[in-house]
């Protein structure tokens, strides 16, 4: 069912590779700027990988400035989501889930959504706004190459 709340963006698509293969290129935050697909991400130090909700791995954007995202969901090879906020700070309220649901040995659907619904900081709803369904497709696709080659 297409989502119809403008403030939630997602994007789907199939992968030839078993869902595990996928989920550690995701929940290695050292992995994400590999398949990132808003060019947002330059680098995160290695042994962050993520273990449950709860966690916290850092990041550094393009912009040079670093990022904390704290896990508000975690199931191993299933699903994970983040918040992110500035270091220190609480989250302003957007959220980035994937979800993998295993279709056979080598084959995975996922789904990558952007939540900006709880967003209440005003100088990031221009850069909210500019994440579509192609740039998270983006991401999928990219990663897909990864978790394929």
């Amino acid at each position: 069912m297409a989502e119809t709340n403008p403030q939630i963006v997602s994007a789907s698509r199939e992968i030839a590779a078993p869902a595990a293969t996928i989920f550690e290129l995701i929940a290695d935050p050292a992995q994400q700027p590999r398949w990132d697909g808003n060019d947002n991400l330059v680098a995160a130090e290695a042994g962050q990988r993520v273990h449950g909700i709860g966690d916290v791995f850092t990041m550094t954007l393009t912009v040079g400035a670093v990022r904390e995202n704290h896990v508000v969901e975690f199931e191993e090879g299933r699903r994970i989501a983040w918040r992110p906020s500035e270091v220190g700070k609480e989250p302003p309220g957007h959220l980035w889930r994937w979800e993998l649901t295993p279709l056979d040995d080598g084959r995975t659907a996922v789904t990558h959504t952007y939540d900006w619904t709880a967003l209440t900081d005003e100088k990031r709803l221009v850069r909210a706004r500019a994440t579509t369904a192609d740039k998270l497709l983006g991401s999928i696709d990219r990663l897909a190459a990864l978790a394929e080659g």
